[in-house]
Parts: structure tokens; C-alpha cells; sequence
């Protein structure tokens, strides 16, 4: 049975060896990585299925990392952080990572997270999301590439934005409360707050509204959370 590949990156060697000991006690198969260059470097050449990394790092730190996978790769990401503040959060999350682990934390609590991850993305890969092309006068959702247009511009979006605004799109005539909304993008298995998708929807928003979108497309729904606006054409 082929094992789950899992990037550790981080700069210091006795946490690298303490997330090694529990991923493989876990049948999790791990490399590991002590820099963001390191990291960059064998993202660039190998696949893995969770990349756990650490926001701390000298010369580059987590969030940089992030934001150059999320250039070329898929691939959830779970950050580590000593930071408990909200805005570093939603930072991160504005940069494309999946999930956000405060140090210091439960060893199972950390297991249960990228659990939680490859089954999210298990879940996508077989299928889960529906396939077909979303178009409307001013916007196209493509799910087989993975590419938004708006305006016929190319707009860059990170994975769970992607797949918040699909969903949405898809099941336009639905109004979607935030916890089923986080359950059906993030999992049930995900510790987050559901602010989490306030923050997601306000990012696609604001890239709607930079791109000069006429309007916004997901809609608030007052009382039960957010619905996706515009034309139903579908190819």
C-alpha cells in the first residue's frame, strides 16, 4: 500500500523531529525540509499530498513559502505557528494556506489535521465537486483547470477560494449557511473558526471588485449566510 507523502519544512531540527516520529507512527511517509529554499526546491521536483510549514523561518519565512507553492501547487497546506493572533491567521489563509496549527499542540491534534486534509482532498480529487464548466456573461468557473475569468481576465485564486465560489456557483439557486459551507469546502473534521469564511468570501469579493465586475457574485443572505449571484448559463 502506497504511503501518503508529507513535506515537513522547518528551521528548527527537534520540531522537524518530533512531527517525523508521529507522521510515521501515523504510516505517513515524510521528507523533510530546514528552509524555504529547500522547500521550494523539492515541491519543484516531488509530489506530496500535505505540506506541514512553519511560519518562523530566517531569510524566508512561512507565508513566502506558501505563496510561491500556491504559484504552481495544489497541495493543502498546514501551517505551524507560535502566533495566536487573528490577523496572522487570515494572513495565511490570504496567502493559500488550508489549515493553521498554533504551537505548541497535541501530537494527535496535528494527525487529526492532515487527516482531516487528505480526506478533503481525496474527497475533490474523486469527484466530490462536480465537473462541468460554470459560465456566465462576465464570469467563467472552470474546475478541471482550476481557473477563474472574470471579464475574460485570468484571476488568481487560492485553492479554498476556488472551491468555495465553485460550489456556490454550482448550487446557485441555494442559500448556504456558514457551517455548511465550512463543512463542504473544509471538512467535518476541521478545528477552524467559521470566520474562516467570512474571510474567503471578502477575498473573492475584493478580487471581483478589482478586476471591475459589476457585481458581486456571492451574495449575503441575511439570517442564513451567502448565496452565489449572477446568470445561470451553463456549458
Amino acid at each position: 500500500m502506497q504511503k501518503f507523502q508529507i513535506l515537513v519544512v522547518d528551521d528548527e531540527w527537534n520540531m522537524r523531529n518530533l512531527l517525523r516520529i508521529y507522521l510515521t507512527k501515523n504510516s505517513y511517509e515524510v521528507t523533510e525540509a530546514r528552509n524555504g529554499h529547500e522547500a521550494l526546491t523539492l515541491v519543484a521536483n516531488l509530489e506530496f499530498d500535505v505540506i506541514i510549514l512553519d511560519v518562523m523561518m530566517p531569510e524566508m519565512d512561512g507565508w513566502e513559502v506558501c505563496s510561491k507553492i500556491r504559484e504552481t501547487k495544489q497541495t493543502p497546506i498546514l501551517m505551524l505557528t507560535a502566533r495566536t493572533e487573528t490577523k496572522d491567521k487570515v494572513h495565511g489563509i490570504n496567502v493559500g494556506a488550508d489549515d493553521y496549527l498554533v504551537k505548541p499542540f497535541e501530537p494527535e491534534e496535528m494527525i487529526a489535521r492532515v487527516f482531516a486534509l487528505l480526506r478533503r482532498s481525496q474527497m475533490f480529487d474523486a469527484g466530490v465537486m462536480s465537473n462541468k464548466t460554470i459560465k456566465h456573461p462576465d464570469l467563467t468557473i472552470d474546475p478541471v483547470g482550476r481557473e477563474v475569468f472574470m471579464l475574460n481576465k485570468s484571476i488568481d485564486f487560492t485553492p479554498k477560494e476556488f472551491d468555495l465560489l465553485y460550489l456556490l456557483a454550482d448550487q446557485s439557486k441555494r442559500a448556504f449557511t456558514r457551517e455548511a459551507l465550512l463543512t463542504q469546502v473544509w471538512g467535518q473534521d476541521y478545528f477552524g473558526d467559521i470566520r474562516t469564511v467570512d474571510t474567503h468570501v471578502k477575498n473573492i469579493r475584493d478580487k471581483a471588485r478589482k478586476v471591475g465586475l459589476s457585481y458581486n457574485p456571492i451574495q449575503t443572505v441575511w439570517g442564513v449566510g451567502y448565496k452565489f449571484q449572477g446568470t445561470d448559463e451553463r456549458k
